[in-house]
């Protein structure tokens, strides 16, 4: 979202969350000036509580009530205005707004996070599955939320053969064959291209083959795991149109082959979180729990997608804000979730599940910490 704000719209736009996070309270200006050293009068307080409402990043619940975050005003937060190194995503910040803006202590609460796991879980002694469940309750705890683990996805199956055959025009079918025979497939619409520059079907078959001939010279003894995370921009400029397909076809194959049981998902804390203000009607309690307890295959393959990951090559923490979640049960909460890691693949996730009124730096802290505590974890039990 481009929302360019000056640093007093930031800063009260900061204000405004940290206070509505601790109070579940409507925040009026004079709440601002008692609490925040803000600098200005409470009028000027109001003129830029009014900008940001008709911004969207605020809204008033009631006529004579104060201002609430949106989700908007959320994500301008999480992406702007909190912690640089813990932000789900790179977002620029001048000197000026960094030196404007308050710090929480976040780096030292992860640091806190990881001690706390290395005192409580002593992997040395325990099963796998052991460690996580204990990782889940201390996750909840620490987090005020929902948490969510999944366990470790250890499928051997290793691809066997790839083919790309092309169905009709701009429609092609990637065929994987596994060491064990079995066969996955998956059909995708091709990027479409300028009409002047369309090859013959013959042409495209050419194509196909010579990429399907690199793929199986390349990718043939892989996991299915390792080749959902493969760089495909490697590919030759020539075959540059197929590789958008091939990286799609093969994670939605990846994800639809290792699809979860239900109890691959470990949830704790959802009797805390469901006490909060957020959660008091009981049809919208009964649709997360039906999601928590039936529907695990959905929110699976959701906290399971991971984005690119940082320059440091750790896995970034996502941050999805209410309607930026696709499953409906949760589209008035947030989801912050991160990869643990096998070395460099992705073999499980960890994540929190509370209202959109969060303490978004702890959270985010909370699940980077963990998901590094279990990456080491796993490599001891996987080495």
């Amino acid at each position: 979202m481009e929302v360019q704000l000056t640093n007093r719209q930031q800063h009260i736009l900061w204000a405004t969350v940290r206070h509505y996070i601790a109070t579940a309270e409507p925040v009026g200006s004079k709440a601002l000036v008692d609490e925040y050293d803000l600098g200005v009068s409470s009028a000027t307080i109001r003129n830029v509580m009014g900008v940001l409402e008709k911004s969207g990043l605020l809204y008033q619940p009631h006529a004579s009530a104060g201002r609430v975050p949106s989700d908007s005003g959320y994500r301008i937060y999480v992406d702007q205005l909190i912690t640089p190194s813990l932000r789900s995503r790179s977002v620029s910040q001048t000197d000026a707004t960094r030196s404007l803006l308050p710090r929480s202590g976040t780096e030292t609460l992860g640091r806190e996070v990881e001690v706390a796991l290395q005192k409580r879980l002593q992997w040395e002694d325990w099963s796998l599955e052991t460690l996580l469940q204990g990782a889940a309750q201390i996750l909840a705890t620490l987090s005020g939320c929902i948490s969510l683990i999944t366990m470790p996805q250890t499928t051997t199956a290793l691809v066997r053969h790839l083919q790309l055959v092309q169905i009709e025009a701009g429609r092609i079918m990637l065929i994987v064959v596994t060491d064990g025979y079995e066969t996955h497939s998956k059909l995708m619409d091709l990027s479409p291209v300028p009409e002047e520059t369309q090859r013959e079907p013959e042409v495209i078959d050419r194509e196909l083959q010579i990429v399907s001939n690199f793929l199986n010279s390349h990718l043939r003894g892989r996991s299915l795991l390792e080749l959902a995370y493969l760089d495909w921009s490697q590919l030759d400029q020539e075959f540059q149109r197929y590789g958008e397909f091939l990286k799609n076809s093969v994670a939605e194959l990846t994800c639809r082959t290792l699809a979860p049981t239900a109890t691959q998902i470990m949830v704790r804390g959802v009797s805390e979180v469901l006490r909060q203000p957020e959660f008091s009607q009981l049809q919208q309690v009964q649709t997360i729990i039906h999601l928590l307890e039936e529907e695990q295959d959905q929110l699976w393959r959701l906290i399971f997608e991971e984005p690119e990951p940082e320059d440091t090559g750790k896995p970034k923490v996502t941050v999805r804000i209410g309607a930026e979640n696709p499953l409906e049960p949760i589209r008035t909460c947030t989801l912050i979730s991160s990869t643990y890691r096998r070395g460099s693949i992705p073999v499980g996730s960890v994540g929190v599940l509370g209202p959109t009124r969060l303490d978004y730096e702890s959270a985010i802290a909370v699940v980077a910490s963990a998901a590094d505590y279990l990456s080491e974890a796993f490599s001891y039990f996987n080495p």
